[in-house]
């Protein structure tokens, strides 16, 4: 993997969590504004909408310079679109990441030709 991929993926994972965390609490802030006084929803939604594009920007990036498949790039926009989805996503990033690290550690060793 070079480094312009794993930059990729490295900014779709940040910005994952922070975009569930937001739209967790733009469904709070709803509910809020309809049982209460406390209107915030427009400004939890500006947040999440920041959010929510920066995440299709670099999902888009990362689809690109991965070439993942339709089935793999689906998926982590279904999960941008999940309310909790957002922390999966970060999540199996991380792991993939971790297992690539782990790889070119092996074929830098030479311990496999993958």
């Amino acid at each position: 993997m070079d480094l312009k991929t794993a930059t990729a993926l490295r900014r779709l994972r940040l910005v994952s969590a922070p975009e569930a965390v937001s739209f967790l609490l733009l469904l709070l802030c709803s509910v809020l504004k309809r049982t209460t006084d406390f209107n915030a929803v427009p400004v939890m939604g500006m947040v999440h909408g920041v959010l929510f594009i920066l995440y299709v920007i670099f999902w888009a990036d990362a689809w690109n310079r991965t070439k993942w498949d339709k089935k793999t790039a689906g998926l982590y926009f279904l999960l941008s679109v999940l309310p909790t989805g957002g922390f999966f996503a970060e999540r199996k990033l991380k792991r993939a990441a971790e297992d690539e690290v782990i790889a070119s550690r092996a074929r830098q060793e030479g311990v496999v030709n993958a």
